[in-house]
């Protein structure tokens, strides 16, 4: 039979009904309190032995096939019967000669008294021979004390019986003993009645036990109500918790944890119950509409599923307007282009900290079959409150987590560290994870290790991934992977990518899939994409679509990518938008779009910001444009600066001795997007400084976009030298538009010409700003061409 809780109170010494008070021995009708190592303090009728039972990581009831195995806790006899001695809880191993002395002393004054016919004594030593596994000798005085009236001996005596293999004969001697008030035995009947489904008759006798303040009766009777969905399990596990019981302080924080995620997400606050963040790994490829210039994506995330992102960065997307190059290959969608989200490694180290803390408690979740998949991890992510205050339950949680972590329990030990890692107290999460680690809690193991990694210790990270790993996490093996595959080790980072799918985790193929298109084996990285998309890594079925729509298998990348999409990868939802852009149907590319968005996916806010504009829907794109600007696009910080530059445009040069204007909402945009690289942006940034009369400031921002290939900015350039006496100079840059398609350029180019006597070079000039335009430079330098003309042939 399996008892259930921290420690099991089988044995202990009392009696039916006290007999004359005759003999010393006999006046054993004291309340004592018992003191048990990893539990608090007891009230039981008198003396009483413990037997460790720890319960077990999935269901909850205590794993103990035999019951002889791992007795240990310490009998505490009345004074009057141990006269100050008290039985060792292990044996006389580990204690000095003096104390094994008096130990042996008081068993021998017991024996004696046993053989005297003294009924307490012979329950005494009934229960020390039966902890110390002398089956055959505790009998005999056990069933004597029996016989005697002595119910602690009737309850011992059903642990000896069930020990033989005689579970109805101990079940009869409980019965005895726990009608006469033993709690210890209420507890042991009541177990044993519900392994054998007979639940009415097990939650009576459990309830006996609770009610006398019994911390495994309160517990078991707690764990019988909660299989029943009885909202009176969590009166008993408080009982048991407040006890002392360490299982039922933790299942006690997972029941807060629980109650408040479902009141925080009744009340709707999705600012506190955030999705799992997406891997945003990006792949440039096709945009549909010249105006959507892409940006670099800064809506990368880490993190979908239980590991963190593996190695590779988020791609840079090619910007049109920029003309920063992109990374990788484009897919064709005509002739204009739109980046594509693609897939990126999972590690443990990408993603922040406060998404694998979340995702450390997701994993203890899922191995954790008393609980409900995944509710403790959207109850640890409302942390905070909306008024900034972390709610009470919540609280109350962690302060069950601690109690249970002190006494040893090493999955709260590890929630706990999650709670502390988010919160950004790293030394002492590190320490409850090192605490768990250490007890063989592998996902401790591995979270410790990631906190090393962020310290910058990589060694002893990989120590406590490679021990991780070894018991069977599939986190920790794609964590070493990560960590080989930086290093360039590409076989053995392979190796702990196949060790992770084989521990199950599904990533273990995924990363496998990314090491191989990494190394151009498509087929191979297909296959691995395959493997994981089948098994509903979301991420990788993105990826095959990728994969697929790169091999031009459109119509086969769309289910994939439909699939991706509706298990919540905001990539996925993306990458819809543009592949039925590319189908001219901007209807359905907008609702896809919008998806991505309202996911926080920043070049899909832009989209959406892009089509509102387009449609006049000017404070709804506002809104998008804001979205992604402030989540790092450089694209939507310059079109949301143009949007308001439109509306109000920034003030002129300041008049003589007014003081100069503080710069506008629009301008800070502006420059913001310049920062980051955007040319258009950089030359904007360069006429409001120039139109303020900062030159320097101007010839800054203007160099910088000339020297990216911006020939807006090699012309204002080449205005501002040609204006400070610099037309040597000012004709290089000039020159350098006109080459890359500027019409202004070009005229410049040959007025300067003409001036010098450079008339052949002037005509050439001309002929080229003809060709570029627009319609007044083609027609000014066509005159100019004739009177050039005229000069060659006068």
């Amino acid at each position: 039979m399996e008892f259930m809780g921290d420690r099991a109170t089988l044995l202990e010494t009392e009696r039916f009904a006290q007999p004359h008070a005759g003999s010393a021995v006999d006046a054993v009708d004291a309340v004592i309190t018992v003191d048990v190592p990893d539990r608090m303090d007891d009230n039981v009728d008198a003396a009483v032995t413990a037997v460790t039972a720890e319960a077990s990581d999935a269901s909850g009831v205590s794993d103990i096939p035999e019951l002889t195995a791992g007795l240990a806790a310490a009998a505490v006899f009345p004074p009057s019967v141990c006269e100050g001695g008290e039985p060792d809880t292990e044996g006389t191993e580990g204690i000095d000669a003096a104390e094994a002395v008096e130990k042996a002393g008081f068993e021998a004054r017991h024996r004696r008294a046993a053989e005297a016919g003294d009924a307490a004594s012979m329950s005494v030593l009934g229960a020390l021979l039966l902890r110390r596994g002398d089956l055959d000798g505790a009998e005999p005085y056990l069933r004597a004390a029996t016989a005697e009236g002595d119910r602690a001996a009737a309850n011992n005596l059903g642990v000896l019986l069930h020990q033989r293999g005689y579970p109805d004969e101990a079940a009869g001697w409980w019965r005895i003993a726990a009608v006469a008030g033993s709690a210890a035995a209420a507890h042991a009947l009541g177990r044993h009645y519900r392994e054998r489904g007979d639940e009415p008759a097990a939650e009576y006798w459990l309830r006996q036990s609770a009610e006398q303040g019994h911390a495994l009766g309160a517990y078991a009777l707690a764990d019988l109500l909660e299989h029943r969905s009885d909202v009176g399990a969590e009166r008993w596990l408080r009982a048991a918790a407040e006890q002392g019981h360490r299982e039922a302080a933790y299942r006690l924080a997972r029941a807060l944890e629980r109650r408040a995620a479902d009141e925080i997400r009744r009340s709707g606050d999705a600012g506190l119950l955030r999705g799992e963040p997406a891997t945003g790994a990006r792949l440039p490829a096709q945009r549909a509409r010249p105006e959507a210039a892409a940006s670099r994506d800064q809506g990368s995330r880490a993190g979908a599923g239980s590991p963190p992102d593996a190695a590779g960065e988020p791609s840079r997307a090619a910007r049109q307007e920029t003309g920063a190059p992109g990374r990788e290959p484009r897919v064709p969608y005509g002739t204009e282009s739109r980046a594509v989200s693609v897939p990126r490694a999972r590690r443990g180290d990408a993603g922040g900290r406060q998404d694998r803390a979340d995702r450390t408690a997701a994993r203890a979740d899922r191995t954790d079959r008393t609980d409900q998949t995944g509710r403790a991890v959207r109850a640890h992510r409302a942390e905070e409150s909306a008024d900034g205050e972390r709610p009470s339950e919540l609280a109350e949680a962690e302060q069950w987590y601690r109690q249970a972590a002190a006494r040893g329990h090493r999955r709260a030990a590890l929630h706990l560290g999650a709670i502390l890692e988010r919160r950004g107290d790293l030394k002492e999460a590190g320490q409850w994870y090192l605490s768990a680690a250490k007890d063989g809690e592998a996902r401790a193991a591995c979270a410790l290790g990631f906190l090393l990694k962020d310290a910058g210790d990589e060694e002893s990270a990989a120590v406590w991934w490679l021990r991780a790993a070894q018991d069977g996490d599939g986190n920790a093996a794609n964590a070493l992977g990560a960590l080989h595959a930086a290093r360039g080790e590409q076989q053995t980072a392979e190796r702990w990518y196949r060790a992770a799918m084989d521990a199950g985790d599904v990533n273990g193929a995924y990363n496998l899939g990314l090491l191989c298109a990494a190394q151009d084996r498509l087929p191979q990285a297909e296959q691995w994409y395959r493997r994981a998309a089948y098994a509903g890594h979301r991420e990788a079925a993105n990826a095959l679509a990728v994969l697929l729509l790169q091999a031009g298998d459109a119509v086969g990348a769309e289910p994939w990518f439909s699939k991706a999409a509706e298990a919540g990868s905001v990539d996925a939802a993306f990458n819809l938008g543009i592949l039925y852009v590319g189908r001219d149907d901007d209807r359905t590319a907008l609702r896809w779009y919008e998806r991505a968005a309202a996911a926080g996916h920043t070049e899909a806010a832009l989209q959406v910001g892009i089509a509102q504009l387009r449609d006049g829907d000017e404070q709804s794109a506002e809104d998008h444009l804001r979205l992604a600007a402030g989540s790092g696009s450089a694209e939507a910080a310059f079109r949301l600066a143009a949007l308001l530059d439109a509306r109000q445009p920034p003030p002129g040069p300041p008049a003589l001795g007014e003081p100069v204007a503080e710069k506008s909402e629009c301008e800070e945009w502006y420059e913001r997007a310049a920062e980051q690289g955007h040319r258009r942006a950089q030359v904007r940034v360069g006429m409001l400084a120039a139109a303020r009369g900062d030159a320097s400031e101007a010839a800054r921002w203007y160099r910088e976009a000339a020297e990216a290939g911006s020939r807006s900015g090699a012309f204002n350039l080449g205005l501002l030298l040609a204006r400070e006496g610099g037309e040597r100079e000012a004709a290089l840059w000039w020159t350098r538009a006109a080459r890359a398609g500027h019409g202004r350029a070009a005229l410049r180019l040959a007025l300067l010409a003409a001036r010098r006597g450079e008339l052949k070079d002037g005509q050439r000039w001309c002929a080229r700003a003809v060709e570029l335009g627009p319609a007044e430079v083609a027609e000014r330098a066509a005159r100019l061409r004739e009177a050039l003309l005229q000069e060659l042939t006068a």
